[in-house]
């Protein structure tokens, strides 16, 4: 897969097939879509194209937004960069963009830049300036501009039943399973571990701490999860607490891991975590020894759980 970024960088050689939309999480709707895609450019000896915009459109025209994505702009790339597609364009989002009106959107971008021969798009898409132009009128300019419009039904849309507003709602009520299976792969964490208070070592629990760069990036309810990572080429199991550690007095919300029969310097690596379901809430107990207790039975759930994922 060859990425761009922007569609003025884009230099395809032949006529390409399009789809468009932000694409936050790659989940199992949009691989329908993406799947349309790849088999019709394989029919009719085209390109296949993703364009995607970043930041995400309301991060740029609601700058009171709260809005948190499923994916960083990095694991967006390296989900879509699984499949076959031939080319990812990561358009900038800028409010000059956003001022486009349809008909310079569709010349400029899809027209001139990407030779777009068909473009493959969902019923209710909209596009142009205040997104006022919809897909009838995108026929009408395919009709003009010589290309074909294909339109993902809401039928099939709905048959998904899946949306990435679904998923972040799962994730923010710490309904892990339901958001992976949503996802059609494991919800992720990256980030680079940094020292902590080091009151995990002292518990007997030692914990890598993750930093989550991107301010963006949705962090899922609060609570402890069974996580795993590959380490050194090692996959790696354990349990996550996200939260702020209320029983020993913390206040700021961390990101920490205890691997098991693991005992390596992480601190400084990059890791990707993936959660694979929730044990529990997080909760303030009346001492540090009821915590220890609830962290070995945490640690008990987890072990089985993993087993029969092994079995």
């Amino acid at each position: 897969m060859e990425q761009h970024i922007s569609a003025e960088s884009f230099n395809g050689s032949k006529r390409t097939v399009v789809t468009i939309g932000t694409f936050d999480g790659v989940h199992l709707g949009h691989r329908k879509i993406i799947d349309r895609l790849l088999t019709s450019a394989q029919n009719n000896d085209l390109e296949s194209v993703v364009l995607t915009f970043f930041p995400h459109p309301r991060m740029v025209l609601q700058k009171d937004t709260q809005i948190k994505l499923i994916n960083t702009i990095t694991e967006r790339k390296d989900l879509l960069e699984a499949t076959t597609l031939n080319h990812l364009i990561i358009h900038p989002f800028t409010k000059d963009f956003s001022r486009l009106t349809a008909e310079e959107f569709v010349k400029t971008i899809l027209v001139d830049q990407l030779k777009a021969h068909k473009v493959i798009i969902g019923y209710d898409h909209h596009f142009g300036r205040n997104r006022n132009a919809n897909i009838e009128d995108l026929k009408e300019f395919g009709k003009h501009y010589n290309f074909e419009v294909e339109e993902i039904s809401k039928k099939d849309i709905d048959d998904v039943a899946i949306s990435s507003t679904k998923i972040r709602k799962a994730l923010l009520e710490g309904d892990i399973r339901l958001a992976n299976d949503y996802l059609g792969y494991f919800f992720m964490l990256n980030g680079i571990v940094s020292r902590g208070r080091g009151l995990g070592r002292k518990f007997n629990y030692p914990t890598a701490n993750l930093k989550v760069e991107e301010n963006y990036k949705l962090i899922p309810a609060k609570g402890v999860y069974v996580v795993k990572s590959v380490i050194a080429g090692q996959t790696v199991y354990g349990m996550m607490n996200i939260g702020t550690n209320p029983t020993v007095g913390g206040s700021d919300l961390t990101i920490e891991t205890f691997f098991f029969d693991f005992n390596e310097d992480l601190y400084d690596q990059h890791l990707q975590i993936e959660l694979l379901t929730r044990v529990r809430d997080e909760k303030k107990f009346n001492d540090v020894a009821d915590l220890i207790e609830a962290m070995q039975a945490d640690e008990r759930f987890s072990r089985e759980f993993i087993k029969k994922l092994d079995a």
